[in-house]
Parts: C-alpha cells; structure tokens; sequence
C-alpha cells in the first residue's frame, strides 16, 4: 500500500522517538524536497530521503539542510540525500515559473501567499521598487498579477541576479522588470531616489537598517513601504510600529494593514507593517 505520509514509510524503519526528533515539516521547490534531520539521525538520512520520494512521487531529490541560512546572501548548506544530485530547480507559484539553486539564493516556498498579497495591492501605472528581490519572485508576480508601469527588482547576490534575468524571460515580463545587481543603498541613492510609489522590503533581517533608503526611494509626494521585521508576542508589531514611528517623523505614516508572515520560532514572528508614508 503507497504511505500517505513520510511518517508512514519511515514505519518499520524508524522507532517513535527517533520519528519525534525528525518532525514533520519540510519544504518542497518543483522536484526537489529540503528537510533538517537531526545529527542523532544522520546514519538514517538516506533513508529517510528514499522515504520522503516514496511519498512524494514527483520529487527527483532530496536535501538534507546542514546549517542555518546565514551570511549577506542567506543562503545554506545542503546535502543530497536520495535522487538526483542537484540543488537547481523549476517551481511554479501563482502561474509564474521560478528558477532557482537552492544552494546559492534565498527561496522559500511558505512566502507563496504574501506575493501574491503584495501583488494583488498594486495599483495600475504605478513604479514598485524592490530592495532585496532575490530572484525576482515578488518582481514577477507583480509585473503578471498587477498593471505595473515598472518594477525595479534589485539584488547584491550575482547568481540571485542571473536567475532573476533567466525568470524574468521566461516569465515574459522584461518591458516591466528591471533586474539590478548591487547593494540596494547604493542603487537608490545614485539611481533611483523619489521614482517609487510603493516600496517592497521582503528582507526582515535588514528591515530596520534600511528604512532610510526606502524613504529616499519614495516619491515627493510619498507613497506604500511593506516593512518586514520580527516581532514577539504578546504583541508582535508594537515595536516595529514604535520604530518606523520614530524613524520616519516628521513625516506621517499610516498604518493600512499588520499580519504575521510566518512563525520563526515559538512566540517569534516574520512580520510585515504595510505603511503609507505622506510628505512632511
């Protein structure tokens, strides 16, 4: 009988504690899975990985994530464990397609709603800068999904910036996406200061030391940022809000929505303030 779950096909294979210390999340990117297994269960990840195919048919390899995502590109270490030895793949998300090395770019399938949120709030004719857009994931969404008059879509990362080129071709937005490579103070400050009417932060790492630059790439007359940060309960936007409060002043921000991206850890959320900014 096909198992309905990866705890299923581990049954026999794994004891119940071991199957408690590996858990049950997972992400999967077109064919390729990532999962975390635990050091305690390092001789079994082979066949953990076999298992993890078994269940999911379509998977041609899976990745065992070896450390945090960490340093300027946010990026991991993975290691095949079962099928194809690759970390490039193709996946599909709100009828766009996505290329992507899962070893060299920041990807995460679980943000799959909030583009397609962020995308469904811009207005016709209006120009979206993207400060951190990896690649190009929200840039593309939008030049499909909204009547953008320009999307610039920038990112310090080289190989984030050549798929992006590749997604934005194969997406066939190019008259609406502009791919940037460079530091994203650098770019506005010499390129693109006040040309925004929305500005897309999608980098809650970096959220606070770049807020500045978002409000030089707004227009004179103001405009949308969507601030990413963390937050903690029991009120995990209170002190983002306080922030953005005190570093914008004296221009008046606008609280149009707060929600909870996703959970980071327990009681530590991934969290976006969307801001209208006014002139002074």
């Amino acid at each position: 009988m096909q198992p309905r779950n990866l705890r299923e096909a581990l049954e026999g294979e794994l004891n119940e504690k071991e199957l408690g210390e590996l858990g049950r999340s997972f992400d999967i990117v077109g064919d390729i899975a990532i999962l975390k297994i635990p050091d305690s269960l390092s001789s079994k990840k082979r066949v953990i990985g076999e298992a993890l195919m078994n269940v999911h048919h379509n998977l041609k390899t899976v990745l065992r994530q070896t450390s945090p995502v960490r340093g300027e590109y946010r990026t991991r270490d993975l290691e095949v464990i079962a099928g194809k030895p690759t970390t490039i793949t193709e996946h599909r998300e709100s009828d766009c397609t996505f290329k992507v090395d899962l070893a060299k770019t920041y990807f995460s399938p679980r943000l799959a709603h909030e583009r397609m949120r962020i995308a469904k709030k811009v207005e016709s004719g209006e120009v979206v800068t993207n400060m951190f857009a990896g690649v190009g994931c929200y840039s593309v969404i939008i030049a499909r999904h909204a009547n953008s008059s320009k999307v610039y879509s920038i990112d310090k990362n080289p190989d984030a910036v050549e798929f992006m080129r590749y997604n934005i071709r194969v997406n066939k937005v190019g008259e609406t996406v502009v791919p940037i490579e460079g530091d994203a103070r650098e770019i506005i400050d010499s390129q693109l200061k006040e040309r925004a009417n929305r500005v897309l932060m999608p980098l809650p790492e970096l959220g606070r030391d770049f807020l500045d630059v978002a409000l030089r790439a707004l227009k004179p007359e103001g405009g949308i940022i969507h601030f990413y940060d963390f937050g903690e309960e029991p009120n995990p936007f209170k002190s983002s809000l306080k922030f953005v409060q005190e570093a914008v002043s004296p221009k008046k921000v606008e609280l149009l929505e707060s929600r909870k991206v996703r959970s980071y850890a327990p009681n530590l959320y991934h969290v976006v303030l969307d801001l209208h900014i006014a002139k002074s």
